[in-house]
């Protein structure tokens, strides 16, 4: 792969994480909105617990769709400030950490996702597993999920 390509392609996935986020966000959204819209609903019964209840378990899924939905903002905010326009010599933030049967792509925290037939994990740069590969260079090893995995490049 030439130079101009390893751009390209770490464009397209810094492009595929900015989608994933805005559909979790949007997902949280309109988690929230069904949570808050199910708190309003709720009837007084004559058994008035129930009510109460109902209401607080609407107002805690609330605040839980919340916490999400502030987490991919932070996660999108973070992406937003990652440079997929420079090839790095070691991992570091921006950086494709490609092995012989995964990869890594130190950009957002999106987990184990399949691209082209792909097993790429996309890394926070504050991921501890981030913090293991930061400076690794092609060629050598790293240990992951109790494989020993073999640097192929890093770009």
């Amino acid at each position: 792969m030439t130079d101009p390509e390893k751009i390209h392609y770490k464009n397209k996935l810094k492009q595929f994480a900015f989608v994933l986020i805005g559909q979790r966000m949007t997902a949280a959204k309109g988690m929230i909105d069904q949570a808050q819209q199910a708190a309003n609903n709720e009837e007084k019964s004559s058994a008035g617990d129930k009510y109460e209840t109902g209401r607080a378990m609407g107002h805690l899924q609330k605040d839980m769709h919340t916490r999400q939905l502030a987490e991919h903002a932070k996660e999108l905010a973070t992406l937003h400030s990652i440079n997929v326009d420079t090839l790095y010599p070691a991992a570091a933030a921006g950086a494709f950490i490609e092995c012989p049967e995964i990869a890594f792509f130190i950009a957002a925290g999106l987990g184990k996702q399949i691209i082209e037939g792909q097993t790429i994990y996309f890394l926070s740069p504050q991921a501890p597993l981030a913090g293991q590969l930061a400076g690794k260079k092609g060629g050598e090893i790293i240990h992951f999920n109790s494989l020993k995995l073999s640097i192929l490049d890093v770009y």
